[in-house]
């Protein structure tokens, strides 16, 4: 269950190391009388702000303060998870961290490489480009 303030590791080859999750676009409530924060799963769509990153990359800042802080958001979407996912046959499968890959507007991948395995859910939810990168499907 990833939800604000979460800290994800990007796992694609934008520069990105580390971002933390600052909304959830896509994801649910839990049941219930009360508010609960937004939460992801895999496939869902978050908005990141980016901690850690290579220093010649688009995320190392710029000359000012509002250009360096709308650099530094981005969208993802989450392709790992700590917490463990139940499939239909009855399997349950979790990652050892959990990861997310940076997109552009039209739900394609910012970067041309994905780094680690990725969920099978992601073949469900018909993001190809995702899936065809990645090094695994799991």
């Amino acid at each position: 269950m990833i939800q604000m303030q979460t800290m994800v590791d990007v796992c694609d080859n934008t520069g990105a190391k580390s971002a933390m999750v600052i909304n959830v676009y896509k994801g649910s409530t839990s049941r219930g009388g009360k508010y609960r924060l937004k939460s992801a799963k895999v496939g869902d769509i978050v908005l990141v702000t980016v901690k850690k990153s290579l220093p010649n990359s688009d995320f190392s800042g710029g000359s000012d303060r509002a250009d360096r802080a709308k650099r530094r958001k981005a969208r993802g979407i989450v392709v790992r998870m700590k917490m463990s996912t139940r499939r239909v046959d009855g399997s349950y499968v979790r990652f050892d961290s959990n990861a997310v890959i940076l997109i552009d507007e039209k739900n394609e991948p910012r970067g041309t490489r994905i780094f680690g395995p990725v969920a099978r859910e992601l073949r469900e939810l018909n993001y190809m480009k995702i899936v065809s990168l990645a090094e695994e499907v799991v």
